[in-house]
């Protein structure tokens, strides 16, 4: 992985304001940041409150190593859907008062060309988000049958034209750098959908998440996290596009459901109580003027949760 020069930034935190007002109930305890990326949320959270205490995780080298040096912040490199191996080993606690993923790319990653992140800069085709992803971009964009391209950009991209973009894919492979992929997309999608957004975001962001099993990963976090999380403790989820949020709303409207037995039954047979309770009921969205300062905030959606004690 490149080592991030000076000038290249790290992600701006999205929503801090409102990340320190629902993670104010942990601030004498200890917050899992699971996407620490460049710190901005923990740097944030450890400003206001001077005795909390961050468990920072995140799978990319280059966040780790620039971690800042804070008796009261712990960095490892890892993956946010492992937090039963992270929690409770290594001197941190099992059950923690606060929880914060700020799922998607990081601005470095994106601003970063060889990382192969982004369609406006020649890069190689690599998309890996950690040395832990099973493959690369290329590897998916030049091995990957015609089939598995049309599944991977219907349900990772919703890409209206899935089946003409693999097909000039497969056409022209192989296929070394983002901007020969960006323009092999381009060129395959019919001219009224070259205006507006670029015409390949979608299949980026499909591959993307195919390459690094991002909404896998999303669905065995969630689940992880309300196990680990003290009653009382607060879930704090930033999700970027439908298909994030969607998991993130279903698994929290699961867990605060007090019965979960099939549709049609006369009663309750499963006993369930709820586990959560929603401190938000609908999705929150950053204000105007935030993204008139930082417009990659445009598409957030915040959702939060509250653990109900056992």
């Amino acid at each position: 992985m490149d080592q991030p020069s000076p000038n290249q930034s790290y992600h701006e935190p999205v929503m801090v304001r409102e990340t320190i007002d629902f993670l104010e109930p942990a601030a004498l305890g200890w917050i899992v940041d699971g996407t620490f990326g460049g710190g901005g949320h923990s740097r944030a959270l450890l400003g206001r409150f001077p005795h909390l205490r961050i468990v920072g995780v995140d799978r990319d080298p280059d966040a780790v190593s620039q971690a800042p040096e804070d008796p009261r912040l712990h960095v490892v490199s890892g993956n946010y859907r492992d937090l039963d191996s992270i929690l409770g080993h290594g001197g941190f606690p099992s059950k923690v008062e606060g929880i914060l993923l700020d799922l998607g790319v990081s601005s470095h990653q994106l601003d970063v060309p060889s990382r192969g992140f982004s369609y406006h800069a020649e890069g190689p085709l690599d998309m890996r988000m950690g040395p832990d992803a099973r493959r690369t971009a290329s590897e998916i964009v030049n091995d990957a049958s015609l089939g598995e391209l049309v599944r991977i950009l219907r349900r990772f991209g919703e890409e209206r034209y899935a089946s003409r973009i693999a097909a000039a894919i497969v056409a022209h492979r192989p296929i070394s750098t983002t901007t020969e992929l960006a323009e092999c997309v381009a060129q395959a999608v019919p001219a009224a959908a070259r205006r507006g957004k670029h015409p390949a975001r979608k299949t980026f962001q499909a591959i993307r998440i195919a390459v690094n099993d991002e909404l896998a990963d999303i669905e065995v976090a969630i689940r992880s996290g309300i196990e680990h999380l003290g009653p009382g403790g607060r879930f704090v989820v930033m999700a970027y596009h439908s298909l994030e949020d969607r998991i993130v709303k279903r698994a929290f409207v699961q867990a605060a459901t007090t019965c979960r037995c099939e549709p049609g039954l006369p009663v309750c047979v499963c006993g369930a109580s709820p586990e959560l309770e929603l401190v938000t009921k609908k999705a929150l969205r950053p204000t105007a003027a935030e993204i008139a300062i930082n417009p990659r905030a445009r598409s957030a959606v915040m959702r939060v949760a509250e653990r109900i004690a056992l």
